[in-house]
């Protein structure tokens, strides 16, 4: 798989954080709807739509690699427990799948990611003893 291939996976997975993020925020109907029917009270849409837009724009940023690392973990929790919340309250397997199809995307952009992208080992500082230092683990 090539670089395009992240930035396809990784955009998809962005946008809808972007998109479903600011319809959390505005409390759109389609998703107080949802929420209620899952037996959320409104304000977990607010945090939500917080959390998917900061995740959306580390995803993108370049860089922030251990930012990025938190991203894609909270994206995880999320989508997990999006398709949970549905399959406990017997919603439709659709909506069960879709998170779980993001999910897959997802694991895509991290797996594709660039080098610049992920967490690596810094190197330590010069020992002015000469006794060279183990690596730091970033």
């Amino acid at each position: 798989m090539s670089a395009k291939s992240y930035w396809i996976a990784t955009a998809l997975v962005a946008g809808m954080y972007l998109t479903t993020g600011a319809m959390d925020l505005a409390h759109a109907p389609p998703m107080a709807d949802g929420m209620a029917r899952l037996g959320y009270p409104p304000y977990v849409m607010s945090l939500l739509g917080v959390w998917k837009i900061l995740g959306a724009a580390a995803l993108l940023a370049p860089g922030l690699p251990r930012v990025k690392e938190w991203a894609y973990a909270g994206i995880t929790f999320n989508l997990t427990g999006a398709a949970f919340s549905h399959a406990v309250s017997r919603d439709a397997a659709a909506n069960v799948a879709i998170p779980l199809v993001l999910l897959g995307l997802a694991a895509i952009s991290w797996v594709l990611r660039p080098q610049s992208r992920r967490l690596g080992v810094v190197p330590a500082p010069d020992v002015p003893s000469g006794i060279p230092a183990a690596p730091r683990v970033a």
